[in-house]
């Protein structure tokens, strides 16, 4: 891994002058976790920034009452801007990520950050068109928690979810805290979609019987 050029691996610091992608090479770590791995918790305060080389992490809030919210996903060739954000206010996360399969992130350390982006222009517009990519973003999730209608939202998730197939593997809790929103929403729409014959429903699974359907759901709001 060290002999290759993990900075073609991500748009932004593809674009960077070579001089600048060298810095990053010389003072980057690479890392390999398994899946499950907690990348980052809400008692830590970030001492790098993270660059995921392959894999996806799933960001999530837990709320008092226990509610859990995924606030989004950091995919292969993207960065964290939660890592970002509380880097550069030196403040513990307040939100966990998790390794949602085997991952292998690219770790740049605080303090070679900081002067990269001291130093380096180019680095630093990279940092912060990245930073407010993601913020936006982040924006829509709560937009969407907030003033969304909650079929729309749900059928719009399923078929993320599904992909190519027809079948999801997962719990009603686990789509809940996809969409921001309690269990016992999501189980009855969920069976509201059931008897309107756009699904069927089994243990921990979910089948697509009406695509169309769903996505004519998801498109009408």
């Amino acid at each position: 891994m060290n002999a290759i050029d993990w900075t073609e691996r991500f748009k932004g610091t593809m674009a960077l002058p070579r001089p600048v992608r060298d810095r990053l090479l010389n003072v980057a770590l690479i890392r390999d976790h398994k899946k499950g791995y907690q990348v980052f918790g809400p008692e830590n305060v970030p001492d790098s920034l993270i660059f995921l080389y392959d894999g996806t992490i799933r960001v999530s809030q837990t709320s008092g009452n226990g509610r859990d919210i995924v606030l989004y996903r950091v995919d292969a060739g993207e960065s964290c801007v939660l890592t970002t954000a509380c880097m550069l206010a030196e403040e513990a996360y307040n939100a966990e990520g998790i390794a949602e399969s085997d991952i292998k992130v690219v770790v740049l350390p605080k303090m070679s950050f900081d002067r990269l982006v001291a130093e380096e222009p180019a680095f630093r517009s990279f940092v912060f068109a990245t930073y407010s990519r993601r913020l936006i973003d982040l924006l829509r999730v709560v937009d969407d928690v907030a003033f969304g209608r909650i079929d729309v939202r749900l059928a719009e998730r399923l078929l993320v979810l599904a992909g190519g197939d027809r079948e999801i593997a997962a719990t009603h809790q686990e789509i809940a805290s996809e969409l921001g929103t309690a269990r016992e929403v999501i189980s009855r729409v969920l069976h509201d979609f059931q008897e309107r014959g756009l699904i069927v429903q089994s243990r921990g699974r979910i089948t697509l019987s009406a695509k169309p359907a769903l996505r004519a759901i998801a498109e009408s709001d």
